[in-house]
């Protein structure tokens, strides 16, 4: 079931008439508990998909509110055995919303590849992102081509039509359009942009696109809506974790409630583009 609940989930929004809500939050950040908790809930505010990103040392894509996330992560003593067993519980209690690793290579390699796959499968992964590996290093690939997992891959604004197809010959489960240049939450795209882009990277391919980067407010997650499949939002719901810290840098008990309340914010402005398109179609 593992490789079809991103499939599923992207056909669901589909015959919804809507776009989806993609919710990337470091795994174990600001601890194990915390995290928990927040993984839990988020289908039920509002998360279509849910990315979980794998904490590493030197996260090269990622701004400063993710990266310091990784590090009050790793603080708290998160390794990917920690987050296989996070994912293992939510997994006991939601078998639909399809979850998504995101990160660098360096902690895969050393876990061991094939190890990683299958501890990954195991705890009900369905897809992974990561960000410095590239289609042309098909180590891991031929790996991934035994299990049910997808591989996702990131396309930018720098990414030419000779790439392009590329890319999205060994991609699976969506693509991740990276809004802009850089790294995350620091620019944002403008909607004209993101219209343009998507429809060149649909002559290519059929799989739902995603976009992110740079997503910080619900009004821009509904603007990116309208041409995407699904608008991620990272950073914005990190701050949130981070602005919710005691000087000691533990988790306060608004926490968990600011970041879900968040996510439903910006889930009903995603929401309501669907909404919206069903009553002009009726009238």
């Amino acid at each position: 079931m593992s490789g079809s609940r991103i499939a599923n989930r992207f056909d669901l929004l589909k015959k919804k008439g809507g776009s989806g809500l993609v919710t990337f939050l470091t795994a174990g950040d600001p601890d194990f508990e915390t995290s928990l908790q927040i993984l839990k809930k988020l289908p039920a505010s509002g998360a279509d998909v849910i990315e979980l990103g794998m904490p590493f040392s030197d996260p090269m894509a990622d701004g400063p509110a993710i990266q310091a996330s990784s590090q009050r992560a790793l603080k708290a003593g998160i390794d990917l055995k920690k987050i296989f067993s996070i994912v293992e519980i939510f997994r006991s209690e939601d078998t639909e919303t399809p979850i998504v690793l995101m990160g660098y290579f360096n902690p895969i390699y050393i876990y061991g590849i094939e190890t990683f796959i299958s501890d990954a499968e195991s705890a009900g992964v369905d897809g992974l992102i990561i960000v410095d590996l590239p289609p042309e290093e098909p180590e891991l690939l031929h790996i991934m081509e035994n299990s049910s997992l997808q591989f996702i891959y990131l396309i930018t604004p720098t990414t030419n039509d000779e790439r392009l197809p590329k890319i999205i010959k060994h991609a699976s489960g969506f693509i991740y359009y990276v809004s802009v240049t850089g790294i995350t939450g620091t620019k944002t795209a403008s909607s004209e942009h993101v219209e343009l882009a998507l429809s060149r990277i649909r002559r290519y391919t059929d799989l739902p696109i995603a976009v992110g980067f740079g997503i910080k407010t619900p009004e821009q997650a509904t603007k990116m809506a309208k041409y995407a499949d699904a608008a991620v939002v990272g950073s914005a719901l990190v701050s949130r974790i981070e602005d919710n810290l005691d000087a000691n840098g533990k988790p306060t008990s608004a926490c968990v409630t600011a970041v879900l309340d968040f996510v439903g914010q910006i889930s009903e402005g995603i929401r309501s583009i669907s909404k919206n398109a069903q009553e002009n179609a009726a009238e």
